[in-house]
């Protein structure tokens, strides 16, 4: 007997959806000034709600739809713990304490990213050559859980339906190596293509406009899925009492011989969060406010957000254990779930194209980052500013920015089996380890050079020691469930006090500079 394939439906809508993007963002090139400052940070003039969809849209990215939907189905309810309930705290006061601070710096001395603040305030060109190549190593993961959650969402949407598959994939005529899904090279081509167009277009104020949007629509989307899931399983307490039903659920604790969250995990989890306060691709958000009153929403809002968006997949997660095979890919929980219990291929295309916002949410605004790092602190840094115009200088941001969009683009076909919420938390885990640098940076006037180059060295080889041990990616824990995390932010820690303490101090104009109620 000849089974009708699914539905193409759903991938119309994410057409539709992105071909939607794409007006969007090609209307907010209208606004772009043509000058380097509107490029790199839209001229410093964007308001409280673009400024929370912004810095929303670009931390919540496939590590928080498809990543936690699938780390619930692995490990249970305690995932939620793991990383959103404490990244509400965290991220708000991380806002609070870094983000405001460095905008002040920023709008006061010019800067455009990061490592212009720690050359001036440490004294050192050197300092800014070492941090380059480790932000860019850990900002790569971050992208590659991007393009690698798109691709995996999409063949979960488009990929053959039943227990035994006995409903084709979209296109058997087409894929059939991937069971007429559509394949990961062309899902992440079309994501890639789509943000380097607008990204190259209009910079951060094109990326500003589009993240607004795309956080609109990736948390309406999020809603939606979880009533629709959960009405289709009987409400709330149905879903759970169904999960419960399939000896499936996860236990909190994790004790031995059991899957779930050891307390020793948990605990040493709430080091991750810290990560935004390194995040380059949040700096340069940061830096396009327009005045520090504009950031009052977004440490207010930005916990709620965080709940709104990650209890829904949590929830979806757990009740898929009653749904889905046990061997069943992480980053594919959240797509078949949807395609399984919700089969109106309308509402399937319109969850999905939520996913996918959240993915393009995050990857424009590091590779953005990524550019506008290279063109300020390698090219311009070695050559001068006044070797080029305006129009070279995002000439050449763009260039860097293609290169990275081929090279993320290859990684992910790569590494295509690597866990999305693994690869993140790998990559949120470097970023944690180099905070004692900017707390120091911004709180501690004896904060030395040498105290500074060898906090990061300190944290990065022991991060990239237990990276390592990991398989370049996987899931990894020391001593009964301790993350890597305490080890390599603790030796940033403990690097940056005892060379600081037996070093030359800073200069008087540089606290005078940094510290001017001092």
């Amino acid at each position: 007997m000849h089974l009708i394939a699914a539905s193409p439906t759903p991938l119309v809508i994410i057409g539709a959806y992105l071909a939607l993007l794409m007006t969007l963002a090609l209307f907010s090139r209208r606004l772009f000034r043509g000058t380097s400052t509107d490029y790199f940070v839209a001229s410093r003039s964007i308001g409280p709600f673009m400024l929370l969809m912004s810095v929303f849209g670009t931390t919540m990215t496939a590590f928080a739809l498809v990543g936690s939907t699938g780390k619930a189905f692995e490990r249970g309810v305690g995932t939620y713990g793991l990383m959103a309930s404490s990244s509400g705290l965290i991220h708000a006061a991380c806002f609070f304490l870094i983000g405001i601070k460095l905008w002040s710096f920023g709008k006061k001395y010019g800067y455009v990213t990061q490592i212009q603040f720690f050359r001036d305030r440490f004294e050192s060109r050197g300092f800014g050559y070492l941090l380059f190549p480790i932000l860019v190593l850990l900002v790569i993961p971050y992208l590659l859980i991007g393009v690698i959650g798109a691709s995996k969402t999409i063949m979960g949407v488009s990929g053959a339906k039943g227990p035994n598959k006995e409903i084709p994939g979209m296109f058997p005529d087409f894929f059939a190596s991937t069971d007429g899904a559509v394949p990961p090279w062309l899902t992440g081509a079309v994501v890639c293509l789509v943000v380097l167009c607008y990204i190259f277009a209009g910079g951060s104020r094109a990326a500003a406009w589009a993240n607004t949007f795309q956080t609109i629509v990736f948390m309406c989307m999020g809603l939606l899925a979880f009533y629709l899931i959960s009405d289709k399983l009987g409400g709330l307490s149905a879903a759970i009492q169904q999960a419960k039903e399939s000896h499936l659920v996860r236990t909190v604790s994790g004790e031995e011989g059991e899957v779930g969250v050891p307390p020793l995990m948990f605990i040493t989890y709430m080091l991750i969060p810290l990560s935004v306060g390194m995040f380059p691709h949040l700096f340069q958000h940061w830096l396009t406010a327009r005045s520090a009153k504009s950031f009052r929403l977004t440490v207010i809002a930005h916990p709620l957000c965080i709940m709104v968006v990650w209890v829904p997949c949590v929830l979806i997660g757990l009740w898929a254990t009653g749904k889905l095979p046990a061997d069943t890919s992480g980053g594919a929980v959240l797509a078949k779930t949807v395609g399984i219990l919700v089969k109106d291929p309308v509402v399937v295309g319109l969850v999905t194209a939520g996913v996918l916002a959240a993915i393009m949410s995050s990857l424009d605004s590091q590779f953005l980052c990524l550019g506008t790092m290279f063109t300020n602190d390698v090219v311009l840094e070695r050559c001068g500013r006044d070797r080029f115009s305006d129009k070279q200088i995002v000439l050449i941001a763009r260039m860097f920015v293609v290169t990275i969009v081929l090279l993320t683009y290859i990684l992910s076909l790569v590494l295509f089996d690597k866990s999305v919420f693994d690869l993140a938390v790998w990559s949120f885990s470097g970023f944690a380890s180099l905070t004692p640098l900017v707390f120091a940076a911004l709180y501690w006037k004896g904060a030395t050079k040498a105290g500074a180059f060898a906090s990061v060295i300190a944290a990065m080889a022991v991060w990239l020691y237990f990276f390592q041990q990991s398989g370049w990616g996987g899931e990894y824990t020391v001593l009964n469930g301790v993350m890597p995390v305490a080890f390599s932010f603790g030796a940033g820690v403990l690097a940056m006090l005892v060379v600081s303490s037996f070093t030359s101090k800073p200069s008087r104009e540089t606290v005078n500079k940094f510290f001017p109620d001092l």
